[in-house]
């Protein structure tokens, strides 16, 4: 029972897309949450909210109110008059007003519901304003019918609450679709896992997987946990969760990420943790939160929409009371203020911005863009420079060894590789990667070490065989005044790092980088969206020279250390620069907390990089690209719905009000309603073109 009740979700009534763990508030119209209808799948990564109960319920009483509110005009005076009939019998009014009851109840009954929700969260939205104004409507027909003087408003009641039953309904399958790209990863998480047991094979429930449990992934079906490569080989599709396009070919050893598709081989999995803590979960989560994060823009819009209800609300009373008191008929000046109540609703402001993150954020992570921080997401229209790290972003960072020279007689290249690897396989580092793989190449056994150290941003040391060992980069050798060898010789394309043996500099080795074929076309976008790339690496001033030169950058700084970095992040921005930087999330923490906006890259699915405000999956220079020019496209999105939700207020709100009643122009509460809801679905159907390029 305890489990149930920790399953449970909470929504808006109104606004479907938002859903919380916890009984609160709407943070978009201030509504009372409610628990879900249908509880969520009881398991670790979250299933699917059903919202199609609510949409549903909306699209019930649009029907029986359809079907009430043609008879209701038909008995309307107005509209006898209008179409010149005469429909009348002994207490017609009395099934008019019973009728109208219905309709306002029934029909009625999420606003006024709504009314109240709002009234006691001291958060008048547009639920308020509609209830109020419905309410307004009713009551004044109400006394009409028991003896007041006029005619009544029960058919401009029955058709206002038509129409806005059918634009939330309308509004609602609209939102949900706004939030399909989370809904979809979500179901990328299969519920069932194939576990092994020695010899035996059960189905259970992925929620039950824990570290070190045997998986089987069949050919064509989805990795239901992170983990390794056991056994077996084959080609995964990532493209739901990292945006690369092509399979990925994962070998034994090799890891995979829950919610990937697998191809047409067999594989076995040693699970690397429970489903709740796999990347797909924290991704989840990730975007689930962002969504729910407010930025500067949409704290702009929910204060605006803030605003546009008090302005309705003075605006309406304001209305009717010049109206009434320049000698119009209470039914006039009445009508006058429900439109330009329902008129004024802010619902298209207060759905401009959300809307966009809701789909930005979802679409983000789909594309391997994982957002943490709104306001940095959308503040990357201002970048003007961008600080790449070279190693795995710019370069493949799959380093070979291109040579090994020994600077003592008595040692010989493989003694030189044999010792260097001992400290690196230690290390997860691109060079060491290369410098393990050539081990493996020439079959030495690696030795054992003592003692392991790594030197910040300088190389490693350890005791190996009673040695002491350094393998370290060419700035270790200048801080420490050691002579660069004798016929030390370095292209511009080669990394090196030195081997020294109990404090004697023994040799070198050289490793090569190659350039990523997509790092020319990222920088040549970049520069024509005005934005200057500048390199960063801790690699010697050559190679950098050598990376800056061929992809046309505009400067690099060579040889810097990781607590450098942050000085030269200061020195663009003293500059006047908004500078975006990446790195790896670790190393790079100070600069990328001092950047202006910090991007880690390369982290796979490592996206807890506490200091970056965003994770890119890959390390994709194109993907930085298309964060920045997503970035630039999500706020466009939120401006034009800004502009289009307030601009429908300042044209719609004097028409509403009857400024040009004179030359015959005047708007009824009914097409008051219209209006408002085809500002809503514009608003909604703006955000869900939002794409990434």
């Amino acid at each position: 029972m305890e489990h149930q009740r920790q399953l449970q979700k909470y929504t808006c009534p109104m606004h479907p897309h938002i859903v919380q763990d916890k009984p609160g508030k709407c943070p978009l119209c201030g509504m009372a949450l409610e628990p879900l209808a249908k509880a969520v799948h009881a398991d670790a990564h979250g299933k699917k909210v059903n919202h199609t109960g609510m949409i549903a319920d909306f699209k019930k009483r649009f029907y029986v109110v359809l079907a009430l509110t043609i008879p209701i005009m038909l008995l309307s005076e107005m509209i006898q008059h209008w179409l010149n009939i005469h429909i009348s019998f002994p207490g017609s009014k009395y099934v008019l007003l019973f009728l109208s009851s219905v309709v306002f109840f029934y029909g009625g009954w999420p606003f006024l519901k709504g009314l109240v929700n709002e009234a006691r969260a001291k958060n008048p939205g547009m639920m308020f304003l509609i209830g109020f104004a419905i309410s307004v409507a009713y009551v004044y027909s109400v006394a009409i019918v028991l003896g007041l003087e006029g005619m009544d408003f029960f058919w401009e009641l029955a058709t206002l609450i038509l129409i806005m039953l059918l634009g939330h309904w309308i509004e609602m399958k609209s939102v949900a679709g706004a939030s399909r790209e989370l809904e979809l990863l979500v179901q990328l998480m299969p519920d069932d896992a194939h576990l092994i047991d020695g010899e035996k094979m059960t189905d259970v429930k992925t929620s039950t997987l824990k570290e070190n449990d045997i998986i089987l992934i069949k050919p064509g079906e989805k990795v239901a946990a992170d983990g390794i490569i056991a056994d077996g080989e084959t080609y995964l599709n990532e493209s739901m969760l990292t945006g690369e396009s092509k399979p990925v070919q994962k070998i034994k050893g090799d890891k995979v990420i829950a919610g990937s598709i697998n191809g047409n081989g067999a594989i076995k999995i040693t699970v690397s943790h429970a489903a709740k803590d796999s990347y797909l979960s924290q991704v989840i989560k990730l975007v689930q939160d962002a969504q729910n994060s407010k930025s500067n823009t949409q704290l702009l819009a929910d204060k605006a929409a803030k605003w546009l209800t008090i302005i309705a609300l003075l605006a309406g009373i304001s209305t009717f009371l010049y109206w009434y008191l320049t000698g119009e008929s209470l039914a006039f000046a009445m009508e006058r203020m429900v439109t330009v109540i329902v008129i004024c609703c802010p619902h298209a402001l207060g759905l401009a911005v959300p809307l966009v993150v809701a789909k930005s954020t979802a679409l983000s992570a789909k594309n391997g863009l994982l957002i943490k921080n709104r306001t940095a997401f959308e503040n990357a229209r201002k970048i003007t420079t961008i600080v790449f790290d070279k190693t795995g972003t710019l370069t493949v960072g799959k380093f070979e060894v291109s040579k090994i020279v020994s600077c003592k007689k008595e040692m010989t290249e493989n003694e030189i590789i044999r010792l260097a690897s001992a400290l690196e396989q230690k290390s997860e580092h691109p060079i060491a990667t290369g410098i393990l793989q050539k081990v493996k190449g020439l079959s030495i056994t690696i030795p054992a070490t003592e003692n392991f150290n790594a030197i910040t941003g300088k190389g490693v040391e350890a005791i190996v065989e009673g040695k002491k060992i350094l393998v370290v980069s060419p700035g270790y050798l200048k801080e420490n005044n050691i002579n660069v060898p004798e016929g030390f010789t370095a292209n511009d394309t080669e990394t090196v790092v030195f081997v020294i043996i109990n404090n004697e500099l023994a040799g070198y080795i050289a490793l090569s980088d190659e350039i990523r074929p997509e790092s020319a076309e990222a920088i040549q976008t970049l520069k024509e969206n005005n934005i200057k790339s500048i390199l960063l690496t801790g690699d010697n001033n050559k190679v950098a020279a050598s990376v800056s030169n061929t992809l046309g950058m505009e400067s690099f700084f060579a040889e810097v250390l990781p607590h450098q970095k942050l000085e030269k992040i200061k020195e663009l921005q003293s500059k006047g620069e908004f500078v975006a930087m990446t790195g790896d999330g670790v190393n790079d923490a100070p600069a990328l907390a001092q950047a202006d906006i910090g991007i880690a890259v390369g982290s796979g699915s490592d996206i807890a990089a506490e200091t970056a405000g965003i994770v890119l999956v890959n390390s994709n220079p194109t993907d930085i690209v298309s964060l920045v020019l997503f970035g630039k496209a999500t706020y466009r999105k939120m401006i034009q719905n800004l502009i289009w939700a307030t601009g429908y207020n300042v044209v719609a709100l004097p028409l509403a009000a009857g400024v040009l009643y004179k030359q015959g122009i005047l708007l009824s509460p009914a097409a008051g309603a219209v209006l408002m809801t085809i500002s809503t679905v514009v608003v909604a159907i703006n955000a869900s073109m939002l794409k990434v390029k």
